[in-house]
């Protein structure tokens, strides 16, 4: 492992929160921590600052990471301060009137990164990141384990970056320039793989948790699918988008069973609710979708 610095953090101003990690901005305005909560190892932490370190030296708009720290507790990586950010989400927040405007800009940096080429001895694969929670994970049953896996097998795998978190929290603007985070797990394979999450965030997820990660209700998020998927695909017809959004099911339940597996590091009972729901999108049925 990298050397790992204890920071202390009354030198700190905690500045942000989302679902995985809190970040604090450091007093004297030098850089900003970004710590992941105590149910994430520090390999975790290691993970997204090796990856954004190679990110930020690919020339892909990122801060630039620092070193790797923590409170004695928690883990994390310390990265280049962007003063007068806001994230896309924080603006959209506050000026609902551009919802369409960011969400366009946005469907065009993101096909940015997914039209670049990886280097893959430096970026793993989607597949070979998501394959051993699938396989190793307590929280699985063995029914559905073999059906991720065979759907897993099944996916094209072309060499083109993606981001691996990719939603309109993890982009920021300081009016000027924008910037990806969280990038621990930037990556390469099918662009369906990071479009997969913003689906599931905008149908599935509840209120309470889109205003705590997104600050702005499932409403609004809907609004933003289907404005950025017009937008990076241009579908003809209605026909088109939802046989897209039909096939993206099978990547929405490899992708919430990898984010679900990392977050308990695989230990615990299979959950029958998620795992109904996990085989629903495997049979491609979903809302909305014609089966």
């Amino acid at each position: 492992m990298n050397e790992v610095q204890r920071i202390n953090l009354e030198d700190y101003i905690q500045t942000g929160e989302g679902g995985q990690a809190l970040s604090y901005t450091r007093k004297d305005g030098s850089s900003m921590a970004k710590l992941f909560l105590k149910s994430y190892g520090a390999e975790t932490a290691e993970r997204e600052y090796i990856i954004s370190k190679a990110v930020y030296e690919a020339g892909i708009p990122s801060p630039r990471p620092i070193r790797l720290v923590t409170d004695g507790e928690r883990f994390g990586g310390e990265y280049e301060l962007i003063t007068n950010k806001r994230s896309y989400t924080r603006i959209i927040s506050e000026e609902p009137e551009q919802l369409e405007p960011l969400t366009r800009k946005f469907a065009t940096l993101a096909k940015e990164i997914h039209t670049k080429q990886a280097n893959t001895d430096v970026f793993p694969e989607m597949k070979a990141v998501v394959r051993p929670w699938i396989e190793k994970s307590s929280c699985i049953s063995e029914p559905l384990r073999q059906r991720l896996l065979e759907t897993l097998d099944s996916l094209p795998s072309p060499k083109t970056c993606l981001h691996g978190d990719l939603h309109i929290g993890n982009i920021i603007t300081n009016g000027e320039k924008d910037y990806w985070i969280d990038l621990g797990d930037f990556s390469w394979g099918c662009p369906e793989w990071d479009f997969s999450m913003i689906y599931f965030t905008a149908f599935y997820m509840g209120p309470e948790k889109t205003d705590w990660i997104f600050h702005v209700d499932p409403a609004t998020l809907q609004k933003h699918w289907q404005i950025l998927i017009q937008a990076y695909y241009g579908f003809k017809t209605e026909e088109e988008k939802q046989a897209y959004e039909k096939n993206l099911l099978k990547f929405t339940a490899l992708k919430l069973y990898f984010n679900f597996c990392k977050r308990y590091e695989g230990k615990g009972q299979p959950s029958p609710q998620l795992e109904a729901m996990a085989n629903a999108f495997l049979s491609g049925i979903a809302p909305g979708l014609k089966v």
